[in-house]
């Protein structure tokens, strides 16, 4: 018989009338990387958030190591050794790599330049041990977001976890991270730990993990060895029906210049220079993919596009005409939607229902209005047909968005911003978080826009979904488009090293 160290029997969470997790029973094993994978709302998050501690079960029990264990807080699971690395980091920016590690620890009431030195003798050697490495003693603020990642791991480790959860780990990485961090994998895993990765990337869960567990609805559906399975397997296994998850080929569908930015210079929030001379263009039936690590400018450049944020100088031209100043409803009336990186907090009203949703950007056209007064029925009968074409899975028309899984909110929102056949989409960070299934619907919308003659910006840190969907691929560093390649010449090492700030070699690019 296998002797666990993660054993979970019987567990069951409700929130109100919804049981997030049924019935699941799952395990892992000391020296193994084992992935949990699942669509939105499968239950997956729920799960691991039990055996961290966030959250208590209602029913089963949860066995550590063969002895059971009483989780109530993330406090009584680290002082059981298991530890969980979030996707939102919880490091506190002003401190240094090495105070956020040691914050909270018991020590003597003097801290002094002897306890200082040993400490950072002491996470030193775990980087090295992990290869993790970073520096010590500079504030979180000035590392990068790959070098914050391993913080969070060697902070985890540090405080003696050796039952690890890291939560979509690979997401803020560049090619080059993400491999860095499979390597580190590899050694937890000869050293004994246990690692538990929840992920939405089908290659890197194939390519990193010994096992895989796959959760629908709230229900523990199989565990599978990785070398006995594939990706096809795995999709059916996640959405309960067969899934394409690659694309017809692509036909030529590229038409006149839609969109052309020249030498734009463009100021963040907090005043620093986020784009830096930047310029680029996207053609008639072209998805141009923007790859770069989150913090370049990306941000910045999708909200100039649809018009919430003004420009230093520079110039955008968009079908034909010069755009003179930032106007959201100046953007909407051109013909440009808007998918924005948080779908809750800059495209969808949360307490709103549908309906609500659906009209934001249509409620003043005839079609849906007289005089001021909306046209009810009319709308309610429009949102219906909007919902049902795109699969948005909701009990109500007016039950509040908030109450909707990531997936469905994602595919509302696309229901409105396609609805209207835009010129130019600016998607941003379009699949984040979502499921397979999810994903491959929102991927054939962008190919349906291109092939309809419509611009696609798609901005990106997922370099798979770049190399599948972008004719064009540019790659921002420091506000500025560092290099260029096509759809039939991407190279996927060249432009891991060109999100790292190392410009293409000669001839790689065009």
């Amino acid at each position: 018989m296998q002797d666990h160290s993660v054993e979970m029997r019987g567990i069951v969470k409700r929130f109100g009338s919804v049981t997030a997790s049924d019935q699941v029973d799952f395990s892992a094993n000391a020296g193994e990387v084992h992935a949990l994978l699942g669509e939105n709302g499968a239950g997956k998050s729920t799960v691991m958030s039990m055996l961290s501690g966030v959250y208590r079960a209602d029913e089963g029990e949860i066995l550590i190591h063969g002895k059971p264990a009483r989780i109530r807080s993330p406090k009584d699971a680290a002082l059981l050794g298991v530890g969980m690395v979030f996707q939102n980091f919880r490091l506190v920016q002003t401190l240094t790599a090495a105070e956020n590690i040691v914050l909270g620890e018991k020590s003597s009431f003097w801290r002094g330049s002897k306890w200082i030195k040993q400490k950072h003798e002491e996470i030193d050697a775990l980087g090295e041990q992990f290869g993790l490495k970073f520096p010590v003693d500079r504030p979180i603020w000035q590392l990068s977001v790959g070098e914050q990642q391993r913080v969070e791991i060697v902070k985890t480790l540090y405080r003696g976890a050796d039952i690890i959860i890291l939560d979509e780990p690979t997401s803020v990485l560049t090619p080059g991270e993400a491999e860095q961090l499979f390597e580190t994998l590899r050694v937890m895993k000869q050293s004994g730990k246990t690692v538990i990765m929840t992920t939405h990337k089908m290659k890197e869960v194939l390519a990193s993990s010994d096992r895989i567990s796959v959760m629908r609805k709230g229900k523990m559906i199989a565990t599978l060895a990785t070398a006995q399975t594939d990706e096809l397997e795995l999709a059916r296994l996640m959405v309960g029906r067969e899934v394409t998850i690659s694309r017809q080929e692509r036909e030529a569908t590229q038409g006149e210049p839609l969109l052309v930015v020249n030498r734009l210079e463009v100021s963040a929030d907090h005043g620093r220079k986020a784009l830096d001379g930047l310029s680029l263009s996207v053609c008639e039936g072209e998805i141009v993919g923007v790859a770069g690590v989150a913090g370049n400018g990306q941000k910045e450049l999708a909200e100039v596009l649809t018009g919430l944020r003004t420009w230093r100088s520079g110039e955008i031209i968009f079908d034909g005409s010069p755009v003179k100043t930032a106007s959201v409803r100046g953007a909407i009336d051109a013909g440009i939607s808007h998918v924005p990186e948080n779908r809750m907090k800059s495209g969808l009203a949360g307490r709103l229902g549908s309906v609500d949703n659906l009209l934001f950007k249509s409620y003043r056209t005839e079609e849906h209005s007289k005089f001021g007064i909306l046209k009810a029925a009319k709308n309610r009968l429009w949102s219906q047909e909007l919902v049902q074409r795109f699969d948005v899975k909701t009990p109500e028309l007016d039950t509040p968005v908030q109450q909707l899984s990531g997936g469905n909110q994602q595919k509302l929102l696309f229901a409105r911003e396609v609805s209207h056949k835009p010129k130019l989409m600016v998607a941003v960070h379009p699949t984040q978080g979502l499921d397979v299934g999810a994903t491959a619907g929102v991927h054939d919308l962008l190919m349906e826009l291109r092939g309809s003659g419509g611009g696609v910006l798609l901005i990106s840190e997922d370099l798979d979904e770049l190399l599948q969907l972008s004719d064009r691929i540019l790659v921002i560093f420091g506000g500025a488009i560092i290099g260029e390649t096509d759809h039939e010449h991407a190279d996927r090492e060249q432009i891991g090293l060109m999100m790292a700030g190392i410009r293409h070699k000669e001839g790689s690019a065009v």
